[in-house]
């Protein structure tokens, strides 16, 4: 269903004002009163991340390259596809070509576009441009001081057992897999 952004005004918070509630090196948290659309007034708490890139690589053979890396906040090694933060002044591209170098060790001739992402639409700004990457070559990982990770290379069978298994968890590497899926027909 189209709608336009007039069809939604009955919909829109307004902004009142806006505080700072943390300040980190990777998160910033705002806490904001706002106007909700019926007149009344309620807090919003939400993360303002400065966004992040994501590239599906997909070998000649048709296997994609994933990482196995272990994720603090959820006390569990993940399955995921690479990927990183933005840098300042950074375009998309050059963070996702970037983190393919770094973490997975390869680089591509090819790059597509497959869409923008917003994982955490209820407490954060985060949008992630997805890419896929293809013409893989291997140069060799070169990770960050305190980045440990495994890469593995599985066929879209594998990666839907591992689904089904539930071992293949990760949101933003999920809905990039739909994406890609999506493309290929």
């Amino acid at each position: 269903m189209d709608r336009s952004p007039r069809d939604d005004a009955h919909l829109v918070e307004a902004p009142l004002d806006s505080q700072l509630g943390f300040e980190g090196r990777l998160l910033t948290v705002r806490v904001d009163r706002i106007r909700l659309p019926d007149g009344g007034e309620a807090t919003r708490e939400y993360v303002v991340h400065p966004g992040a890139a994501l590239v599906v690589p997909v070998l000649p053979d048709g296997r994609f390259v994933l990482e196995r890396q272990y994720r603090y906040p959820v006390r569990r090694v993940m399955l995921e596809f690479p990927a990183g933060k933005i840098d300042a002044g950074e375009k998309p591209l050059a963070t996702a070509r970037r983190e393919l170098r770094e973490e997975a060790g390869y680089t591509a001739a090819s790059w597509t576009s497959l869409g923008t992402i917003h994982p955490e639409i209820g407490y954060s700004t985060e949008f992630i441009d997805v890419f896929e990457a293809t013409e893989l070559t291997h140069v060799g990982q070169s990770l960050d001081p305190g980045e440990f990770l495994d890469i593995v290379a599985m066929t879209e069978e594998e990666l839907l057992v591992t689904y089904d298994c539930g071992g293949f968890t990760d949101g933003k590497s999920i809905a990039a897999y739909f994406a890609w899926k999506r493309r290929r027909g």
